[in-house]
């Protein structure tokens, strides 16, 4: 699939990078029945290599193999996968926002990252094209196929040392290009001696040979070394650019800096995991099996915790009565909303005749007192005697008491009344509120030729039927066309739908941060 195709969706688990880790993690994400999304960019480490040794019961695989196998086993339990590379992983609380080079942004409640490493070679001339071939890094993995031939390690730091003791053990003639090392104390030389390896401390100008074989290392005074195959270690550079949005911990290593994780891949960052060679440069293809697997599984149990503790939560909202749960809200709070109107309301009321107007679930007034300072006679109710008290003083503060009034009454109970508007915009509530009895007496109040607007700050609104149902399973419904607007025990032939639609609009806090958010609109006429 296209990255594209899944921008709409928040997946559990963004995978990142498509090697034995990512995949591993992947496989077992899959089997655990997450929505999973694996990002591969199509450059794994080992793709130089043209096969993998070592590993128990695929030895001699190609790497490609291998990937294509992975991808078709998680294919298997719904596991998707889309071309491209990450470029960010951003906060998006409670979630991740993650950035694709080709401009997709995704979302996800966690991400494994598993983009492996880029092994930076030796400035040598003839070395980074015979990489994976006759210039290798590991002896485990490539020694037994050039066993006893005349091998040459040509070292970049003092782990070069032991690079070249192991590889003795597949050759008995082994030359150290030891320049980059520097001197060697009298013991080391001798050890090395001991066992046959012929030092060589002049620097490596070049390595000469037909195609991707060697016939020589050409050094800096001109002297040549036959040797059919090189052993060296590129510097490793963790491929985690991406993260760098969340400031992940570090921890310092024989090979550079990586990010710190636990045993499980865990980073500091509770979302984000790393597992493979990102995160451990000496993982081999079993070992980054392995690790993958118990990473999947970490994952899946972290988010089996979190959905556990949002049932817990929704499960108590559900208990807790809705004038309760409001009045703890505000009076647990100096200020719960930023203060600023619901720009639904301003686009539609600017296009009415002023008149009364009743904002069902008011808060701390903020629209109420707009109307009012459009000209409207707008009246307030809220549950919550804390946020009634507000809007009062706020409006006070505004020079509209006398346009703006407020009353502490339960939605489902609204006095007689009116209307030439009647708006709500939080019937997204999380407590459970008789909503069906609210709407139609909303719509008891308007006035022939007024107007009924409500607005969910989600889409779909998390009351209405494609979203949600109560605990004896019926769907909370909202009138969208003249046939559920018959539904609500109205009539059709009094009502019109004019608008029913989702906008996204940039939203501000009470920090002063901003995001997007999409609001569901339904604004409804009653005919005169």
């Amino acid at each position: 699939m296209h990255a594209h195709d899944s921008h709409e969706q928040t997946w559990d688990v963004i995978v990142v990078g498509a090697g034995p880790a990512g995949l591993s993690a992947a496989l077992m994400l899959g089997r655990a029945r997450r929505r999973t999304l694996v990002v591969d960019a199509g450059r794994p480490r080992n793709r130089f290599a043209a096969h993998m040794h070592g590993v128990l019961g695929l030895e001699g695989l190609s790497p490609d193999e291998l990937r294509a196998r992975g991808r078709d086993e998680a294919a298997a339990y719904g596991v998707a996968f889309a071309d491209g590379t990450v470029t960010r992983v951003e906060d998006a609380a409670p979630g991740l926002r993650v950035v694709l080079d080709d401009g997709a942004v995704l979302t996800a409640r966690t991400v494994v990252v598993a983009t492996g490493l880029r092994d930076e070679l030796p400035e040598v001339p003839g070395l980074a094209e015979r990489w994976g071939t006759t210039v290798l890094h590991c002896p485990y993995c490539h020694g037994w196929e050039v066993r006893d031939r005349r091998l040459g390690v040509l070292t970049t730091s003092p782990l070069g040392l032991h690079q070249a003791e192991l590889v003795r053990q597949w050759s008995d003639r082994v030359t150290v290009f030891s320049a980059g090392l520097g001197p060697l104390d009298d013991d080391r030389e001798h050890d090395l001696r001991a066992r046959g390896i012929a030092l060589e401390p002049e620097p490596v100008a070049e390595i000469v040979g037909d195609g991707t074989g060697i016939a020589f290392v050409r050094l800096a005074d001109g002297r040549e070394v036959a040797v059919d195959a090189i052993f060296t270690a590129g510097a490793p550079r963790p491929l985690d650019d991406a993260l760098a949005p969340l400031a992940l911990r570090r921890a310092e290593t024989p090979f550079g800096a990586f990010l710190a994780v636990d045993e499980m891949g865990g980073t500091s960052d509770e979302r984000v995991w790393a597992v493979g060679n990102v995160a451990d440069p000496r993982a081999n293809v079993p070992l980054s099996i392995g690790a993958g697997s118990m990473t999947g599984a970490a994952v899946n149990a972290a988010l089996v915790t979190w959905d556990t503790a949002a049932a817990r939560e929704a499960a108590t909202w559900h208990r807790v009565a809705p004038a309760d749960y409001w009045e703890e809200r505000y009076a647990g709070s100096d200020r719960v909303w930023s203060g600023r109107v619901n720009r639904v309301l301003a686009d539609v009321a600017s296009s009415l005749t002023p008149g009364r107007a009743l904002d069902l679930g008011c808060g701390e007034g903020a629209d109420v007192i707009w109307l009012a300072q459009q000209g409207w006679q707008a009246t307030g109710i809220d549950i919550s005697p804390t946020a009634v008290r507000r809007a009062t003083a706020a409006a006070e503060a505004a020079g509209v008491a006398d346009r703006a009034r407020f009353l502490a009454v339960d939605l489902a109970a609204l006095p007689e009344g009116e209307d030439d508007l009647v708006t709500a915009s939080f019937l997204h509530s999380p407590v459970e509120l008789p909503r069906e009895e609210i709407l139609r007496r909303a719509a008891a109040r308007v006035a022939p030729g007024g107007h009924l607007l409500i607005t969910s700050h989600a889409a779909p609104p998390p009351w209405s039927a494609a979203a949600h149902a109560d605990a004896d399973g019926h769907a909370h419904r909202f009138p969208t066309t003249e046939e559920e607007v018959a539904q609500l025990g109205l009539d059709p032939a009094h009502w019109r739908i004019v608008t029913a639609e989702t906008r996204t609009r940039e939203a501000v806090g009470l920090d002063g941060q901003t995001a997007a958010l999409d609001d569901t609109v339904v604004l409804a006429r009653r005919l005169a």
